[in-house]
């Protein structure tokens, strides 16, 4: 713990990027597991990442949440918009079995809401802080200066605003709702010259993406 946190001290960089890794590769673990492993490795994982924002959270100072009028709007409409073109873009091939722990655990059993709702507030308040650390206030601004502390949040740079949201868009299952995802938040981000109305929406979206899962049983948004 204290060398992880010299490490977050020590290097900007290292404190916007090695929790994003870390993310990714527990993302990614379940894929090769089978049964009911995969629900409690993402358990695991929130977990795990729940507390290395708290680790990074005194050396990434714009991860601070930020409500806005701004922030609110443009959740919903990422949330619309993800639903609303799913049926309209070709996918890659479902590299792993749906998230539903319904099937594994019984149906309406207590295990399985819990796992839903655990995955819920995962993706509402772990996912953001994590993501948008990395892709907005690292990524975006390093791809311009590797001195990326030094650009300003307001900056646009074309070239930086596509790659960014497209890499983005390449995380994802929905990989163009991804990508104009990406341009969403970005824009957040420079209109308001901060991070955290960008995390506020992209909570939103994710909360209502899970909402979405739970009432319609989508369970390939999850």
């Amino acid at each position: 713990m204290i060398f992880l946190r010299e490490k977050f001290k020590a290097s900007p960089a290292y404190a916007r990027v090695a929790p994003f890794v870390i993310f990714l590769s527990l993302t990614y673990a379940p894929l090769f597991l089978e049964g009911n492993s995969r629900f409690w490795c993402y358990l695991a994982k929130m977990l795990v990442c729940a507390w290395i924002i708290w680790e990074m959270r005194p050396f990434v100072l714009e991860m601070r949440w930020k409500f806005s009028w701004e922030a609110f709007i443009v959740g919903l409409l990422v949330f619309i918009m993800w639903v609303g073109i799913d049926a309209f873009y070709p996918h890659p091939k479902q590299s792993g079995p749906d998230w539903n722990p319904h099937v594994v655990f019984g149906q309406n059993s207590s295990v399985a809401w819990g796992l839903i709702v655990m995955r819920i507030l995962g993706m509402t308040f772990v996912v953001p802080p994590i993501e948008e650390a990395f892709w907005r206030s690292f990524l975006y601004r390093w791809f311009v200066k590797t001195d990326f502390q030094n650009m300003p949040f307001h900056r646009f740079h074309l070239t930086s605003f596509v790659v960014t949201a497209a890499l983005f868009g390449s995380e994802h299952f929905q990989w163009l709702a991804g990508i104009l995802c990406g341009f969403a938040y970005q824009w957040l981000v420079i209109r308001k010259d901060r991070l955290g109305d960008a995390m506020t929406a992209h909570a939103i979206t994710n909360f209502l993406l899970g909402v979405w899962v739970v009432w319609q049983g989508d369970w390939k948004f999850f």
